[in-house]
C-alpha cells in the first residue's frame, strides 16, 4: 500500500523519503488492455447478418477488466488474502487465471470484464480494450492510429471482428488517459502523503487545458468505429455504439469511513486523499468528464451510459462497504467494488489501483446488459442498489 509496509500487527510504518519515491514513481497508474477474447465467436468469415451476434468492447482499462483479479480489499498479504485474490492457486499466484494471455502484456482483459459479464445478450462477447489505451490507440492506423502493447489499433482489430460476427453493440470507454487520470491520481496521493497540500486546484487547471482536445479525439474514435462498420457492410441502423463515462473510485469526504488526519487512509484504507480533493474528484471532476462525454455521444448519434454513480457506497474507503478479513469474507453485497492503492505492489501490480474490481466489473456488465435491452433512448444512468449485488443494478433515463 502507498508508501508503507505492514507490520505483524497490521499497523503501517512510514518512511517519508520512501513514501515520496513511491508516490512519484510507483503510482504511475495506466488506466485503466494481441489476442481477442471471445465467447462463441465463429472462426470463419461471415456477413453482418449471418455471423454470431456480438457485443465488442473497446478502449481503456475501465472496460478492459483491469483489477478483475480482486474481490474487495484485504490487509492480509499472504495466501488467498482472505479469499479476495482470485489469482491464488493454493501454492502461489497466477494472474493469467484471471487475465488470460493479456496478463503478460498488461492489457489485463479479465474474465469478469464488463463485456464478459454482459451475459444473456449476444452469442459472442468480445473484448479488445487495453489498459492504458488512449484515443489514438483506437483510431485506424491509416488515420493516425497507433499500435499499443504489441497489438494493432483497436479499430483495425474491429474490422476483422465485424467481418466474422454480426456486431450489434460496440461499447467504448476512452478519453481518461488522454486527460492524464494516472497523473492526477499520482499528484493527489503525493500531495496527501508527502506535501500536505491540495491537488484539486492545479489539477483542475490541467484538466481544463486538455479536455477540449480529449473530447474531440473521443468523437474521432466514434467516427473511426462508424467508418469501420460502414466499410464492413453495416447499415447505421444495424448496430449501436454505447459510449460510457467513468465511475468515481473514491467517496465524498462525508462518506469516507476513515478520518482525514493520521495515516489510516493510507495504511488501512488505501485511499490517500484529502477531503477537499475527494469532494472535487467525486462531485466536480467525474461529473465534468461525464457531461462532456454525454455531449460527444449526442453529437455523434451514440447512446450514452453514465457510470458516474455506479460505485456509490462501494468505493474504496466508503462507509457503506467494508474490508475483507478472516471474519468478514469477500461479499458482492458488502465488500468494496474498487481496488485500493497498493503502491508497494505487495498484492499484485500497482496498475490495478483505483479501478472497478471483480464485483465492480460484474456491476458494469449488468449495466451493459441493461443498455443492450434498452434499444431506445440516447442516455441512461446506471446505479447500484444499497446492500445488493450486481444483479440489482438499474438504469434511469438521463
Amino acid at each position: 500500500m502507498s508508501g508503507f509496509r505492514f507490520t505483524h500487527t497490521l499497523r503501517p510504518t512510514l518512511d517519508r523519503s520512501r513514501a515520496r519515491r513511491l508516490a512519484a514513481a510507483a503510482l504511475s497508474l495506466p488506466l485503466a488492455f494481441g489476442a481477442v477474447l471471445t465467447a462463441g465467436a465463429a472462426p470463419s468469415a461471415a456477413s453482418p447478418t449471418t455471423g454470431p451476434t456480438a457485443i465488442v468492447s473497446m478502449g481503456d482499462s475501465y472496460i478492459s477488466g483491469e483489477a478483475g483479479r480482486w474481490r474487495g480489499n484485504s490487509l492480509t498479504n499472504s495466501g488467498s488474502r482472505d479469499g479476495s485474490d482470485r489469482a491464488w492457486t493454493g501454492s502461489g499466484y497466477d494472474p493469467a487465471a484471471v487475465y488470460g494471455p493479456t496478463a503478460a502484456n498488461g492489457c489485463h482483459r479479465s474474465d469478469s470484464a464488463e463485456v464478459r459479464s454482459a451475459t444473456g445478450t449476444t452469442q459472442a462477447l468480445i473484448n479488445i480494450a487495453c489498459s492504458g489505451a488512449t484515443t489514438r490507440n483506437v483510431f485506424r492506423a491509416a488515420n493516425g492510429g497507433v499500435a499499443f502493447k504489441g497489438e494493432a489499433p483497436q479499430a483495425d482489430q474491429l474490422a476483422g471482428i465485424a467481418a466474422a460476427n454480426n456486431v450489434k453493440v460496440v461499447a467504448l470507454s476512452v478519453g481518461g488517459n488522454d486527460l492524464g487520470f494516472a497523473d492526477i491520481i499520482t499528484t493527489c496521493a503525493t500531495d496527501y502523503m508527502v506535501w500536505y497540500a491540495y491537488c484539486h486546484d492545479d489539477q483542475q487547471a490541467v484538466v481544463d487545458a486538455k479536455i477540449d482536445t480529449a473530447m474531440a479525439n473521443v468523437g474521432k474514435a466514434v467516427d473511426e468505429i462508424r467508418a469501420v462498420m460502414s466499410a464492413g457492410g453495416y447499415a447505421a441502423s444495424a448496430y449501436r455504439i454505447v459510449l460510457q463515462s467513468y465511475p468515481s473510485p473514491i467517496p465524498r469526504a462525508a462518506e469516507n469511513r476513515y478520518p482525514e488526519s493520521g495515516w489510516s487512509r493510507v495504511g488501512t484504507g488505501g485511499c490517500p486523499f484529502w477531503d477537499r480533493d475527494s469532494d472535487w474528484a467525486r462531485d466536480s471532476l467525474v461529473p465534468q468528464i461525464a457531461n462532456r462525454l454525454k455531449g460527444v455521444a449526442a453529437a455523434k448519434g451514440a447512446q450514452f451510459l453514465d457510470l458516474r454513480d455506479m460505485l456509490q457506497g462501494r468505493e474504496v474507503c466508503a462507509r457503506q462497504s467494508r474490508l475483507v478479513s478472516a471474519t468478514q469474507p469477500a461479499s458482492a453485497a458488502a465488500s468494496e467494488w474498487a481496488r485500493w492503492i497498493d503502491s508497494d505492489s505487495t498484492q499484485g501490480p500497482v496498475q490495478e489501483s483505483m479501478h472497478p474490481n471483480h464485483y465492480g466489473q460484474l456491476a458494469q456488465g449488468r449495466c451493459l446488459a441493461l443498455m443492450y435491452a434498452a434499444a431506445t433512448g440516447g442516455a441512461h444512468t446506471c446505479r447500484n442498489t444499497v446492500g445488493a449485488d450486481a444483479s440489482k443494478m438499474y438504469l434511469t433515463a438521463s
